[in-house]
């Protein structure tokens, strides 16, 4: 029987982690024993939120939350063994992402740099269990952005021969998985997924999200505020690219309101959950005219975007991963339980087709229990 890895996954939208049991059998689809949702507690949330910008003290603050960040990992680890009847003797390892606060890639040096916080040593300690960790780092030295790195597994998931489909992240960030019907694959980040939407809800619903996309649907979009928002260089860069808040954060969203400084609540969230399926469509057009398009991520539980993504893409059958096996919440913690395998087995992560890598790399550090 095929080991079992545990995946771990906590994303830009900072709302909590998610956490898998799964089993990879060579021939067999992929196997998810179990699923945990922790929430991220607002004290630490509201932390690496203020590390995505430059503050005072800032390699104390990060040290520390990286220590918090750990040992709700470790917690969150605890709670998915107990669900799937396992123990940590019957894990081979942990693939845990880390929380990202900066991600610059290629920039300053022509390196550049992408920190995920999480101290992979104390995570092992207290779960006791070897832990893959700081994936992202590896593609950058070898020249490539270190993100988008879930294409290879939704490929080794989903992929279908003769079939071309795409799959979209929706999370705080969105990303596209290109899944050619010749095998080959392709990705980027293609803009703001939740990220946005959720900053404008919390501060004018005090809500963590727009639920369901309801308070979107009740407004109307702004034309002339979308097309000042596709108008960000970003969107018309070609791959490989990737973002996050570094770039798409509440500075880049007020300076752009100050403009349309009467534009209603409501009306600004419609207009960004525009923006999220308008970028994401025209990017996935642009490359490639998929059968089906998959949705994973918080956003396949949003039904404004689910249908206004529809309505964009008229000839593409677009659907929750769920439909296809997996559920959306638990898709990018079950890419990293892959990645901390490939790792162990010295397997290849990274797609240099789409990172702009200069070759295959095994990805991630190991923080053994012992």
């Amino acid at each position: 029987m095929s080991a079992l890895y545990v995946g771990l996954m906590s994303g830009t939208s900072l709302d909590g982690v998610d956490a898998v049991v799964a089993r990879f059998p060579d021939a067999q689809p992929i196997q998810v024993l179990a699923h945990h949702h922790r929430p991220m507690p607002a004290g630490l949330q509201q932390t690496l939120l203020a590390l995505n910008s430059p503050g005072a003290d800032e390699l104390h603050r990060a040290a520390l939350a990286a220590n918090a960040l750990s040992s709700l990992y470790a917690g969150a680890v605890k709670a998915v063994l107990a669900a799937a009847g396992q123990s940590a003797a019957d894990v081979r390892a942990i693939g845990a992402h880390g929380q990202t606060v900066r991600h610059r890639p290629g920039e300053f040096d022509g390196s550049g740099y992408t920190l995920q916080l999480l101290n992979g040593a104390l995570l092992a300690e207290q779960s006791g269990i070897d832990v893959v960790c700081d994936f992202r780092t590896r593609d950058l030295a070898a020249g490539g952005q270190g993100a988008p790195l879930v294409p290879a597994f939704h490929a080794a998931c989903f992929a279908q021969p003769g079939v071309p489909q795409a799959v979209l992240n929706l999370g705080g960030i969105a990303n596209l998985s290109l899944l050619q019907a010749d095998g080959r694959i392709g990705g980027f980040d293609c803009g703001p997924g939740n990220a946005l939407l959720d900053l404008w809800c919390q501060r004018h619903r005090g809500t963590n999200f727009d639920d369901g996309g309801a308070w979107a649907a009740s407004g109307t979009v702004v034309p002339g505020l979308l097309q000042h928002w596709l108008a960000e260089p970003f969107f018309h860069r070609p791959p490989p690219k990737s973002t996050g808040r570094d770039l798409f954060h509440a500075a880049w969203l007020d300076t752009s309101l100050s403009a349309w400084p009467t534009v209603a609540a409501a009306d600004v969230q419609a207009t960004l959950a525009e923006l999220t399926v308008r970028a994401a469509a025209k990017a996935l057009l642009a490359h490639l005219r998929p059968d089906r398009l998959l949705v994973c991520g918080g956003g396949a539980l949003n039904g404004h975007l689910m249908q206004r993504l529809s309505a964009l893409l008229p000839e593409v059958v677009v659907i929750s991963t769920a439909a296809v096996g997996l559920p959306p919440l638990q898709v990018e913690a079950t890419a990293f339980a892959w990645l901390a395998k490939a790792h162990i087995e010295r397997r290849p992560g990274n797609r240099p087709e789409v990172t702009g890598a200069q070759g295959l790399r095994v990805l991630g550090a190991l923080y053994p229990a012992q």
